[in-house]
């Protein structure tokens, strides 16, 4: 049985969605049919189009309160409706947390979390009104999951936006679904800015169980598939979207000393073994 996700006649509001995985997300929601609301600092440097159609552009500083509240407030009279709000716009320089104030930090904090819990309140007040409600999907990051040496508060905040969207989940049921994509690394037009030419953005894809990095049009197609009637019963819910996630690095370093333990089976054999590992103690199972 095909699984057709059909969002012709909904609106849908992807913030941050002029490039890289708002773009993906964008186009995903325009193939599915859905009107695709795109809003940003800037505007996209080329249209964002998919199926022949295209995402219509809104300037927004989702850093102004007062000015996401209009937004919608606007949306909601010109389209009377909105069903899905896509809270993608995001992202962090690397500093180490000595290198910055508290100040500074606590900018990164407020446009990670802050400005989805802006954006979201005000969807809210329109989907609530709605008889079918709405979806607001939160785009989070393995950042918020384990450490993060030089994106610190940018790992903080998308910990933070994870929590919230289970509360709101709770708080807004069951006519407002919430949920979360958990991102990994994903390839984009910046992606060279992070990992350098195509060998070095291999290299790095090659640590993913998975062999490689996302798509942006993969990670639309999870924010469409939440989005749609078959997700209709998720809600609170972290959807891990990172290829399997990281390789564990005690696998390397024993792989240096060990060389049947580059492959995980091998380890695992030999650390259940009561024996040391290359004078080392085995590690413990959890």
């Amino acid at each position: 049985m095909s699984l057709t996700l059909d969002l012709s006649g909904r609106l849908a509001v992807v913030t941050g969605g002029t490039r890289g995985v708002g773009a993906g997300i964008a186009r995903a929601f325009l193939r599915a049919g859905a009107e695709v609301v795109i809003c940003a600092r800037r505007p996209p440097e080329r249209p964002v189009t998919a199926a022949g159609r295209g995402a219509r552009f809104h300037p927004l500083d989702l850093r102004e309160p007062d000015a996401v509240r209009a937004f919608f407030d606007r949306l909601a009279a010109a389209h009377g409706r909105l069903d899905c709000l896509v809270n993608n716009a995001g992202g962090t320089p690397y500093r180490l947390l000595g290198q910055a104030d508290a100040e500074r930090h606590a900018r990164v904090v407020a446009l990670n979390l802050l400005a989805p819990l802006t954006a979201s309140l005000a969807a809210y007040e329109v989907m609530r009104q709605q008889p079918a409600g709405g979806s607001v999907l939160m785009i989070g990051s393995v950042s918020g999951t384990r450490p993060s040496p030089g994106t610190a508060a940018y790992g903080a905040a998308k910990a933070g936006l994870e929590n919230l969207a289970r509360s709101m989940a709770v708080e807004w049921a069951p006519r407002v679904r919430v949920n979360t994509l958990v991102l990994g690394m994903v390839r984009t037009e910046l992606s060279a800015l992070h990992y350098g030419d195509e060998a070095g953005i291999a290299a790095v894809g090659a640590t993913v169980p998975a062999g490689r990095l996302a798509e942006p049009a993969e990670i639309g197609d999870a924010c469409v598939f939440l989005a749609s009637d078959r997700a209709a019963y998720l809600t609170g819910a972290s959807l891990l979207v990172h290829g399997g996630g990281e390789r564990p690095a005690f696998l390397d370093a024993a792989t240096v000393n060990h060389p049947t333990a580059d492959h995980p089976t091998a380890f695992r054999e030999a650390a259940d073994e009561p024996a040391s590992i290359a004078g080392t103690e085995a590690p413990e199972e959890s």
